[in-house]
């Protein structure tokens, strides 16, 4: 297990109720199946997480399974839900 940050972004920011939170998983999908059971958390965190993109210390996650992305020890993830514009 790895310890780090989420931060979230915009939409993101405003369904998970904080800016930032840390982490204690040893994958994305760890991380951000913990993030969605936080106490207070509902449906709509979820939704936005499903649409959102990822980056792990600045490196986009892209496409690859949430199961195979390793977070590292002091990392930080970035939660970014669509934005509208250019």
């Amino acid at each position: 297990m790895a310890k780090g940050t989420i931060r979230y972004w915009a939409a993101a920011k405003a369904a998970a109720g904080t800016a930032e939170e840390p982490y204690d998983a040893a994958t994305l999908d760890e991380a951000i199946a913990a993030a969605a059971r936080r106490d207070g958390r509902d449906g709509a965190f979820r939704r936005v997480l499903d649409r959102s993109s990822f980056l792990v210390d600045g490196a986009p996650v892209g496409t690859r399974p949430h199961a195979s992305v390793a977070l590292p020890e002091g990392g930080v993830v970035e939660v970014l839900p669509p934005f509208a514009g250019g």
